[in-house]
């Protein structure tokens, strides 16, 4: 199994830095608009497994959050929560009247069968708002050869997309979640095990995305990836810390999420994160979902009211 060792230190941020960051009008003042989605003592647990613990938080609009934390912490749960793909066991989830989110899962390999054209593949993403039997419009067309340039897929329209890599299956699918324009955006490790280009252009259509006011929450292993947000939540089954890169991604905060995976060298802290995804850029592995095996009930030593102010 390969290991994933990052700097668990993190530099103060810019905002020029910090990409995924958007300007906002500070919490309860008269402009400031409502959160998108709202949790309210959100639990899911599976029988006697907790998914995720008691958690209170809130999605604000055009805000970047990352949600970190090692396998089964609660990541993907959370996620599917937000998408309305799951249901909470207890608690209440509140979503803001007219809010469309789209989700892209993880990967591994799962769209090997699919024969489709990359076109195709694309224009299902028109179904969301047309279903299956309107037909597509020349302004559906129109966006799709629109998020297709976005992403560098204009080349690939015709290809199939199983025949694709890895990192380009998933510039197809980020650019098929654009379409419509989701004011929820939704990724489940979007650029784990992507070759560099496609990294790269992936994590520019997140910048743009909240530069616009859109809402994107993502999960991630990489420490950098996470510092680029406004918001790193620090997730083991329940809300370990919340606030900003420089606030959460700290070595006393990352020692609770990730146990004996936490080394010290001197005053440097580095994180080692066996993954599991053993696999060179672009291959997939057969890993298991992110949210199985707390087998116990979370008490943190204090109470998380996760919704934070900027």
């Amino acid at each position: 199994m390969d290991l994933i060792i990052q700097r668990a230190t993190v530099r103060a941020m810019s905002r020029s830095d910090q990409i995924y960051g958007a300007t906002r009008a500070p919490s309860g003042s008269a402009s400031s608009p409502a959160p998108v989605v709202t949790f309210s003592e959100v639990a899911v647990r599976y029988g006697d497994v907790i998914a995720i613990d008691r958690t209170s938080t809130a999605f604000e609009p055009g805000s970047s959050v990352a949600l970190v934390g090692a396998n089964g912490s609660g990541k993907s749960t959370v996620l599917r929560l937000l998408a309305g793909l799951s249901s909470p066991t207890t608690g209440d989830i509140k979503r803001s009247a007219g809010i469309e989110a789209a989700f892209i899962a993880q990967q591994h390999g799962q769209h090997d069968w699919m024969p489709l054209p990359v076109e195709e593949v694309l224009r299902m993403g028109c179904y969301r708002r047309r279903g299956l039997l309107r037909r597509i419009t020349g302004d559906d067309r129109a966006e799709i050869r629109q998020v297709a340039e976005r992403l560098a897929v204009s080349n690939l329209m015709h290809r199939s997309f199983s025949e694709l890599s890895g990192g380009q299956r998933q510039r197809v699918l980020v650019a098929q979640s654009l379409i419509g324009s989701p004011r929820l955006l939704l990724l489940d490790e979007p650029i784990t095990g992507l070759d560099l280009p496609s990294q790269e252009a992936i994590l520019e259509i997140i910048a743009e995305e909240v530069a616009k006011g859109v809402t994107v929450v993502f999960s991630t292993h990489h420490l950098e990836e996470a510092a680029r947000a406004e918001r790193v939540m620090l997730l083991a089954g329940c809300v370990i810390a919340d606030g900003t890169p420089e606030e959460v991604l700290r070595p006393e905060h990352l020692a609770k999420a990730f146990g004996g995976r936490l080394l010290r060298f001197e005053s440097e802290a580095l994180l080692v994160d066996d993954h599991g995804h053993g696999h060179a850029h672009d291959a997939s592995d057969s890993g298991g979902h992110d949210d199985v095996g707390h087998r116990h009930l979370h008490e943190p030593e204090h109470q998380h009211e996760t919704h934070r102010d900027s």
